[in-house]
């Protein structure tokens, strides 16, 4: 066998192995757009999973999610948090600080009728 010649070309193994190997091309492709696809709409099924009131506008985001990807994030977002408990999560946050202040507030006038 000399340096210049090449195995398998201009034969049936030559065939069979380029038959093989874009089979293994089309197999990964085919294997990456599917693992592409269940990724990208695991925010509609999330959705669904929670009956979730919104599940047009997640939908809808996760299509435009495919031309632009932070679109998709807000549809991962939408789906995966609880809106009502957020916001009275924010509500109750925003309350205490206001508690805190008026108990401050109280405190200081407690003093100064005290000191008075």
């Amino acid at each position: 066998m000399s340096l210049v010649s090449m195995p398998f070309v201009g034969g049936a193994a030559d065939t069979a192995l380029h038959a093989v190997a874009i089979t293994v091309l089309l197999g990964t492709i085919v294997a990456i757009g599917f693992g592409f696809w269940k990724i990208h709409e695991l925010p509609v099924h999330k959705a669904h999973s929670k009956k979730h009131q919104q599940i047009g506008l997640i939908s809808a985001l996760t299509w435009i999610g495919f031309i632009w990807h932070w679109v998709w994030v807000i549809a991962v977002i939408i789906a995966f948090v609880d809106g009502e408990k957020a916001l009275c999560r924010i509500r109750d946050i925003w309350k205490e600080n206001d508690m805190q202040q008026a108990n401050t507030e109280a405190e200081a006038t407690v003093e100064e009728q005290h000191n008075a």
